[in-house]
């Protein structure tokens, strides 16, 4: 008996190593996932952070033109104030011009009228013959003041002609600019609308009239039950088969649509509104955002750029129907492509 109990013992199997490894491999393929996710978000805000510092650029300029829009205008005001003063100054002077002719006048008229009585008056005239040379003198002096402040006026509406002059090309550039810059968006939107057009297009005549896979909206939707089993993020066979004919086309996009026009395929997950119970995912956030990134990988590996991928996981948060059913339930679990602009 002694010698059968131990030919049992020697039979026995051991499960431990073979336990041991396979724990081994779950938690370095989780690692694996976690290190791919964090690349691709260090990959995205490179991107990101390119877009923000050329429109960070625009601004600037946008800013420096109106900066020195706002100076021209400033240098305006001041010459139109300057020529006010000159104008003001001209008009004074030509008023005590003409109230010393008017003076001079009124003393020859006084000499013609005593020239009958010269004798008595020659100290008189010969007093206002002073008078008047002293009054032509000055007379002279006003007439050159004038013509002086009539060269400073003609200079300084010269100058406010040509500060008008730029304000108005700096004006004329500033809306240029703008137009401009519209006009690149919208012929930007117009040819992503249209590659997103084609794109759509040539996935409805790929994948057929499916009732599990539609179009809502600007997103193509799949029922998780295409790519998942319930509480799961690992892809089934038929939904690698989907997601084939989706590369494919993605790979066509990718060769016509140009190079400066920044697109991305959003891939987002979607639940229901039920709590989780798995010991995979603690919550309905960690497992649609594990659907997303299944699917993006598994593009990656079929050649799709990865920089043309986005993963999002929306949980419970962006139902298609309120409904408390399993029709409801059934329409929110889903996973859905956004061809967009980054």
């Amino acid at each position: 008996m002694a010698l059968a109990r131990a030919r049992r013992s020697e039979s026995g199997f051991n499960y431990w190593p073979g336990f041991v490894d396979a724990l081994s491999t779950l938690v370095l393929s989780i690692v694996f996932l976690l290190s791919v996710f964090l690349v691709v978000q260090f990959f995205l805000s490179q991107e990101v952070t390119g877009k923000d510092k050329a429109l960070e650029q625009l601004n600037a300029r946008i800013a420096q033109l109106n900066d020195l829009l706002s100076l021209e205008k400033l240098g305006k005001l001041n010459l139109d104030d300057q020529v006010s003063q000159l104008r003001a100054g001209l008009a004074s002077a030509e008023g005590e011009r003409d109230r010393i002719k008017g003076l001079y006048e009124g003393l020859a008229g006084a000499g013609n009228d005593a020239a009958g009585r010269a004798d008595q008056l020659n100290k008189a005239l010969d007093s206002e013959k002073q008078v008047t040379s002293r009054a032509l003198a000055q007379i002279e002096v006003l007439n050159q003041q004038i013509s002086a402040l009539r060269r400073q006026l003609a200079a300084l509406e010269e100058a406010l002609d040509a500060s008008e002059k730029r304000d108005k090309e700096s004006q004329g550039k500033i809306a240029d600019l703008g137009q401009r810059l519209n006009v690149a968006l919208a012929q930007r939107v117009q040819e992503l609308s249209r590659y997103r057009s084609e794109f759509f297009g040539r996935l409805r005549a790929i994948l057929g009239n499916r009732p599990d896979i539609r179009i809502v909206g600007d997103r193509f939707v799949f029922q998780s039950e295409v790519f998942f089993d319930t509480g799961q993020a690992v892809l089934l066979p038929e939904g690698k088969s989907e997601l084939d004919k989706v590369a494919n086309a993605l790979t066509d996009l990718d060769k016509q649509i140009p190079a400066e026009i920044a697109w991305v395929l959003r891939v987002d997950g979607h639940t229901d509104t039920r709590p989780i119970n798995s010991p995979l995912f603690k919550s309905n956030w960690e497992l649609s955002s594990a659907r997303a990134i299944s699917v993006v990988q598994y593009l990656v590996s079929l050649g799709v750029p990865p920089q043309r991928l986005v993963a999002a996981g929306f949980a419970e948060f962006q139902p298609i129907d309120t409904a408390a059913t399993e029709d409801a339930y059934k329409r929110n679990r889903r996973i859905e492509l956004k061809l967009t602009e980054r």
